[in-house]
C-alpha cells in the first residue's frame, strides 16, 4: 500500500500515466506493461531518459533510481491506482455496457449531461481491462459526472471492470450476439453482461432499464432503478415518431435526432431518460441530442460525389448486422446495394451466423457484395458477388462506376470496410 499511495502522490502532480513508451511524454508516470508481442518493462531505463516522473515495473532491472518502482504485477498495480484515484473522486460514476450502442449511448450521455454537469466520459474504446483504469485516471477530482464504458468478450470480465470502477449507477444497452466464442453463446453473453446488475445490486447501487426488454426487466428485479419505455408500466414514456432519422416525443416535447437506424432509438431515449433522472433539463437534453453528429464509422451518412453511403463498418455481430439490413431493406432509399464484411469472433457458431444473415439479404432482394472467407462459405444468390478479401471488394469497385446508389457498409472492424468510400 505504501508504494502506491507514493505514487499516487507523484501522479497527483504529474501529466497523468502513459503505457506506452513510444508516445510518452516528459511528465507523465509510466507503467510497463506486457502483452503476448509487447513487454514495457524492457522500456523502463528509456522512459526514465524519457523524463518520466515515475516508473513502474514488475520485472528486476540491473539498476537503481529513486524514480523506479518495482511491484508483483504492473497491470494490478494499474487497477489498483486506479480504483484509489476514484475514491479520491467526487463524482457520480456511471457504468454502461452491452452487445450493441455502448459507445454512441457513451457519446450522446456525455453531450446531455455535459450541459449541466462538469463531465468526463471514456474516450474512443477504452473500454477493457486496460481502458478503463486509464480512463479513471484521467477523470479531475471536481468531476460531477463520470461515465465509464464497459466491454468484455467472457465473462467475469465485466465483474473485474466493476470492481475497479465501482459505478453508481449502470445501463446495459442489449444483449445480442457478440463475442459468442468468448462468452459461450447467447446465454453466456447475458450471463456476462448481468454482472454489471449484479455488481450494483450487492452495493445497493441503481440501474436504468429498458422495460420493453424482457431480460433486463427479470435480471434486474431486485434492484433499485428507473426505466423507459414506448409502451406503459415505466418511468418514462416515449413515443417514436421516426422516419429517415430517429426522432421521438417525451413529455409533450418532439426530439429529432441526426443519427439513422430503428437500432438507435433506444440508444438515445436511454440518454434522455438519464439525463431527466440526474436532473438535466428537458430543453437542454433536447439541444443536445438534436446536435449530435455521428462519427468513427458508426451509423455515419456519408455522401461522396457519386453517392450516399451509411458507413457502419467500426464492428459488427450478427445481432447489429441483422439489425442493419431490416432498417435498410425498409428505409426509403433508392438504387440500394449492401456491402457486408464477415462476423468476427463468433468460433463454432460462425458458419450458422454467417448463413443466416445470407438467407435474411436474400429475402430482401437487395443486390449485395458480401466479403470474407466466412461470407465466401455460404450459398449465395442471384444478385451477390462474394469477395474472400477487403482488397479483392477494392480491386472490383476501382473497376466499376458505382453512382447514384444508396450503400450500406457493415462488417466487423478488421475487415476494413471504410477503404471503400474512396471507390464510392
Amino acid at each position: 500500500m505504501s508504494k502506491l499511495i507514493s505514487v499516487y502522490e507523484i501522479y497527483k502532480h504529474s501529466l497523468g500515466v502513459n503505457t506506452d513508451s513510444r508516445s510518452l511524454q516528459k511528465g507523465e508516470v509510466f507503467i510497463a506493461l506486457k502483452g503476448e508481442n509487447f513487454n514495457g518493462n524492457n522500456f523502463v531505463e528509456a522512459a526514465i531518459d524519457q523524463g518520466a516522473e515515475a516508473v513502474i515495473c514488475d520485472e528486476a532491472q540491473d539498476f537503481a533510481h529513486h524514480k523506479l518502482f518495482i511491484v508483483e504485477d504492473s497491470l494490478k498495480f494499474l487497477q489498483d491506482l486506479a480504483n484509489y484515484h476514484r475514491h479520491q473522486c467526487s463524482a457520480t460514476f456511471i457504468g454502461i455496457t452491452g452487445s450493441n450502442g455502448k459507445t454512441t449511448t457513451k457519446e450522446l450521455l456525455r453531450d446531455v449531461l455535459s450541459t449541466t454537469f462538469k463531465t468526463h466520459a471514456t474516450k474512443g474504446n477504452f473500454n477493457n481491462h486496460i481502458g478503463v483504469p486509464l480512463t479513471l485516471l484521467e477523470i479531475k477530482t471536481d468531476t460531477e459526472i463520470a461515465i465509464i464504458e464497459m466491454g468484455a468478450n467472457h465473462q467475469k470480465e465485466i465483474e473485474a471492470l466493476c470492481e475497479i470502477a465501482e459505478p453508481d449507477y449502470g445501463y446495459i444497452t442489449n444483449f445480442g450476439k457478440a463475442h459468442l466464442e468468448g462468452f459461450g453463446g447467447m446465454d453466456g453473453v447475458i450471463k456476462g453482461k448481468s454482472e454489471l446488475y449484479q455488481y450494483l445490486e450487492q452495493n445497493n447501487r441503481k440501474a436504468l432499464l429498458n422495460f420493453d426488454d424482457p431480460i433486463q426487466k427479470s435480471k434486474a428485479e431486485l434492484l433499485t432503478n428507473k426505466s423507459f419505455s414506448f409502451k406503459n408500466g415505466a418511468d418514462y414514456i416515449f413515443e417514436d415518431t421516426t422516419n429517415e432519422k430517429v426522432s421521438f416525443n417525451i413529455n409533450a416535447t418532439q426530439i429529432n435526432t441526426q443519427l439513422i437506424g430503428d437500432y438507435n432509438l433506444t440508444n438515445v431515449c436511454s440518454v434522455v431518460a438519464f439525463g431527466l433522472w440526474l436532473g438535466a433539463d428537458l430543453r437542454d437534453i433536447k439541444f443536445a441530442c438534436e446536435n449530435y453528429v455521428p462519427n468513427m464509422n458508426r451509423s455515419e451518412l456519408v455522401k461522396t460525389k457519386s453517392n450516399t453511403l451509411i458507413l457502419d463498418a467500426y464492428n459488427a455481430n450478427p445481432t447489429s448486422m441483422a439489425l442493419s439490413i431490416s432498417n435498410f431493406a425498409k428505409a426509403n432509399y433508392v438504387n440500394k446495394l449492401l456491402i457486408l464484411g464477415d462476423m468476427f469472433e463468433l468460433g463454432e457458431y460462425s458458419h450458422k451466423e454467417h448463413k443466416a444473415i445470407t438467407e435474411l439479404v436474400k429475402n430482401t432482394g437487395i443486390e449485395t457484395l458480401f466479403i470474407g472467407e466466412s461470407f465466401s462459405k455460404c450459398n449465395h444468390f442471384s444478385v451477390s458477388k462474394s469477395f474472400k478479401t477487403t482488397d479483392e471488394l477494392l480491386k472490383h469497385l476501382a473497376a466499376k462506376n458505382i453512382t447514384n446508389r444508396t450503400i450500406l457498409l457493415k462488417g466487423s472492424r478488421g475487415m476494413g470496410l471504410e477503404k471503400a468510400k474512396h471507390y464510392l
